[in-house]
């Protein structure tokens, strides 16, 4: 809020008067970016506040409305908007570096080779990616004779409706890989993780599209918010 004075108006201090080592950009500096707040992190990416509050402030309300980064990585544009100060330019910035979060994970996971044991482990790697989407995402993960992640690919807008484009795509990219095995996720946006009658067919079918060409599929894994079901698990993987 703007102070008035014999006439003249006043703009609250900004972060450039506050001692240095309180500034979010200068502590990340010297103390290093672990010793920073949340909302430090995120007012450095938005660099500048609006008319009348700094970047801390900002920051503090969008994570006040999102709670988590999580949270604003699949949030709708719309919801964005409402915040006063925050323009495409900024938004841009902190999406991208959202991004570049989840991209990081996925090289660690490429480079590393993580090997999957389980349902468990398919969820703990890919999870993060799928839980929050907005729309139905289709992946197919491709393993080494030992379960180690070769590569996997993601088909955007992909349903299991598009049974047979899918399954010709995942056997194609599987030889691509020379992978010995393979599992298939997605997620269903609506939470509810039991499978459709379109997903148990897809799944039958793919297991016996995938044998032909000496390939196991081991699971089918649908992921909904925190939860999710696994083919195998329950025994129904032909």
């Amino acid at each position: 809020m703007t102070a008035r004075y014999e006439g003249k108006s006043f703009e609250p201090a900004g972060i450039k008067s506050w001692p240095e080592d309180d500034r979010p950009r200068e502590k990340l500096l010297r103390r290093g970016e672990h010793m920073l707040s949340d909302a430090e992190l995120l007012a450095i990416l938005l660099r500048t506040g609006s008319r009348g509050r700094t970047a801390v402030d900002v920051a503090r309300e969008i994570l006040g409305r999102f709670g988590t980064f999580r949270n604003m990585s699949q949030t709708d544009g719309r919801q964005w908007r409402k915040i006063k100060g925050l323009g495409n330019a900024k938004l841009a910035q902190i999406k991208a570096a959202l991004e570049i979060g989840r991209r990081f994970r996925e090289m660690e996971i490429r480079r590393d080779g993580a090997k999957i044991s389980g349902a468990e482990d398919v969820v703990r790697i890919f999870a993060p990616r799928l839980r929050d989407l907005k729309k139905e995402v289709f992946q197919a993960i491709f393993l080494d004779a030992r379960n180690r992640v070769i590569e996997w690919v993601e088909i955007s807008e992909g349903t299991v409706s598009q049974v047979i484009p899918i399954i010709r795509e995942i056997l194609h990219r599987a030889l691509q890989y020379f992978a010995v095995s393979l599992i298939c996720l997605h997620n269903h946006p609506s939470g509810n993780v039991q499978p459709s009658r379109e997903d148990e067919a897809f799944t039958r079918s793919l297991s016996q599209a995938a044998g032909l060409l000496q390939l196991r599929l081991l699971d089918h894994v649908i992921i909904g918010g925190d939860r999710f079901y696994s083919f195998a698990q329950q025994g129904t993987i032909v």
